[in-house]
């Protein structure tokens, strides 16, 4: 045990300082005080060391190097208050003789503990104030670079603060002594996060969910008994259409480390019994505080699993075709640290990250930064400036869908340690770029003759890349769904169920841009049946297919492909300008146009007819180009 007093280490910011040194004072008595409050710190029994720190100094009064340890101590339990006064008392005693290196440490951690109190423009006052006591060495550290940076963010901030006001979420919620990590549905009109009566392990986590309508908060209720359990429960996220949660679950008997992502699915109205994630996601470590991208195609968590940057970083998993999930992969450095970077949130848009981490420059404790994607990269992590952040730790950021709101965590601390912690929310603010507009669009699907729910699948397609964006389910139960994705310049949205008649949207000139209330009639295969085969592009006069249709060329193949007894009529229609024979003719062209890349995907000619019938069946008026647009089409029949 002696040996190891020798050594210089560190605690919670404390230097531990080897026996034998030189002090400012020569008073046996006093230093053998200070000798054994080392040893305490070492075995870090706080509050005993604090007393033999208090008991030097009270002997010997000019004993600085025990004021500043007393202090620290007092810090590093959170204590700031009393901190602050142990440090002026040690600084009435300097004398008015030049010293300049208990003057710029102490001056130096009086800097520090008004950081701790968000006394910002103090602490900026002091370190400027006392920059030339303090020792030449520690100015060309990493230490005091950082601590430049750090300063160079809070001037910056505390001179242009951002125009909020956080309000702490009312009763009935925050009714609990821990409440958080808050996600919403993509609506905002339902709340989930994980509540905690207690603080010690006796405390079970569980995710608890509220409802907001007509201005209140409902009383919050567990989620399921499947989900939430005599284990814990908690850090929840959502698919934007509320039919996919991914949870953290703890000390869960055959998990494969100590917190396990685990995944379930809402079917017909009720959750499903969850699965854990597999070894391709969770490890021995710990992993937690999922996000989920609104399709739910990507899903970004925390883990301390070494293989990161160090300490707990950021990692993202892919959704494959199969449903499963791909190995999850480290973020990287440019938002990885050697620190924790942890409550990561995708945006609904898939264009930015937003996280907490004490690793980049920021006002102290946890703050929240983002990111912006870069094709397959992040850019580099902004602070979020004040007062979004501030001197305590800012945790668990959601932002709504509809940009209105921005929820969070705020830790309350007791002794240096959590001792509760609130939902909070705030005005989003309109000067933070956020990226690509969203469209919003919900309603239900429906069998057109039973008027029963239909659980379909809705796709929606970039149409220009040919790319599917988002993938989301009706409700089986009730048919509803919520879409959210980036507003696109050209999209087609896709709605299929086995047995049905497909439905194809074009986004635009069908008007589905925050559309409410949205009914899909689904049509079971019959003969006769026939749907418009929407984004089918051709040029004015011309036959040769654009680019921007081969996804629903795609869409009709695979048609073929789920139902092999099908065979289709394929008839194109064209406006009314030029001549009957010609249209008839180029609308016919348009039709084989179509059977040609069908047959070249392998589907037998036996199965397509193709007819063309010009201008003579028009679905609108001939009177606006955009009217003659909608005309010129192609129409798919069931035989």
């Amino acid at each position: 045990m002696l040996k190891k007093l020798f050594i210089v280490i560190s605690f919670a910011g404390i230097c531990f300082q080897a026996m034998g040194q030189e002090f400012s004072i020569v008073d046996k008595r006093a230093i053998r005080f200070y000798e054994e409050g080392d040893q305490f710190l070492y075995r870090k029994q706080l509050p005993e060391a604090q007393e033999k720190y208090k008991a030097a100094y009270e002997r010997s009064s000019d004993f600085f190097e025990a004021y500043l340890k007393h202090a620290q101590v007092l810090l590093s339990r959170g204590m700031p208050e009393e901190a602050l006064a142990v440090t002026k008392k040690g600084q009435s005693r300097l004398p008015l003789k030049k010293n300049d290196f208990f003057k710029g440490k102490l001056a130096w951690l009086e800097g520090e503990i008004y950081l701790k109190q968000g006394a910002f423009q103090q602490a900026l006052d002091i370190f400027e104030e006392n920059e030339a006591y303090f020792d030449e060495s520690f100015l060309k550290s990493d230490e005091y670079a950082n601590k430049l940076q750090q300063l160079e963010i809070i001037a910056e901030g505390i001179k242009n603060p951002i125009d909020i006001r956080k309000k702490r979420l009312p009763r009935p919620l925050n009714q609990f002594r821990l409440q958080y990590f808050p996600v919403l549905t993509a609506d905002g009109k339902r709340l989930f996060f994980t509540k905690r009566d207690g603080i010690t392990v006796k405390y079970n986590e569980d995710i608890f969910f509220s409802d907001f309508d007509e201005g209140e908060w409902s009383e919050p209720e567990s989620i399921s008994t499947l989900i939430n359990s005599s284990y814990n429960e908690g850090t929840c996220t959502i698919s934007a259409d509320g039919n996919l949660l991914i949870f953290t679950s703890c000390n869960t008997p055959g998990s494969h480390g100590n917190c396990d992502l685990y995944i379930t699915a809402r079917m017909n109205g009720e959750w499903q019994s969850p699965t854990n994630m597999g070894n391709k996601v969770n490890t021995r470590y710990w992993e937690s505080q999922p996000s989920l991208s609104a399709d739910g195609s990507l899903l970004f968590f925390s883990s301390n699993r070494p293989e990161g940057e160090g300490g707990i970083d950021l990692w993202v998993s892919e959704r494959l075709e199969d449903g499963t999930w791909s190995k999850a992969k480290n973020l990287g450095s440019s938002i990885n640290t050697k620190k924790d970077e942890v409550s990561p949130f995708i945006f609904f848009n898939n264009t930015m990250l937003f996280f907490a981490s004490d690793g980049h420059p920021g006002f102290g404790a946890k703050d929240i930064f983002k990111s912006v994607i870069e094709g397959n990269g992040f850019g580099k992590p902004v602070n979020m400036g004040f007062p979004i952040n501030d001197q305590k730790d800012q945790l668990a950021l959601f932002i709504t869908a509809q940009k209105d709101f921005a929820y969070y965590t705020e830790n309350n601390f007791e002794l240096g340690k959590v001792d509760s912690s609130y939902l909070y929310r705030f005005d989003f603010p309109e000067e933070i770029d956020l990226g690509h507009e969203l469209i919003v669009t919900s309603g239900k699907v429906i069998n057109e003759e039973t008027g029963e729910a239909v659980e379909a699948l809705l796709s929606l397609i970039d149409l220009d890349r040919d790319s599917t964006m988002y993938n989301f389910k009706s409700d089986g139960k009730d048919g509803t769904f919520t879409m959210i994705y980036p507003d696109k310049e050209n999209s087609g949205l896709y709605v299929e169920k086995q047995g049905y008649m497909p439905k194809i949207y074009n986004v635009d000139r069908d008007s589905l841009r925050n559309k409410q209330g949205f009914q899909i009639n689904l049509e079971p295969i019959a003969k006769g049946k026939h749907f418009i085969f929407e984004n089918i592009f051709f040029d004015f006069d011309q036959t040769v297919l654009k680019k921007s249709s081969l996804s629903s060329l795609k869409k009709l193949h695979k048609f073929l492909l789920d139902h092999p007894t099908v065979k289709l009529l394929i008839v194109g229609h064209t406006d009314n300008i030029g001549k009957d024979s010609y249209n008839s003719e180029l609308s016919l062209k348009r039709a084989k146009e179509v059977k040609k890349y069908l047959l070249e995907e392998g589907i037998y000619s036996e199965r397509l007819e193709i007819e063309g019938r010009g201008a003579a069946e028009p679905l609108r008026s001939n009177d606006t180009e955009e009217n003659r647009a909608f005309n010129r089409r192609i129409e798919v029949f069931i035989l």
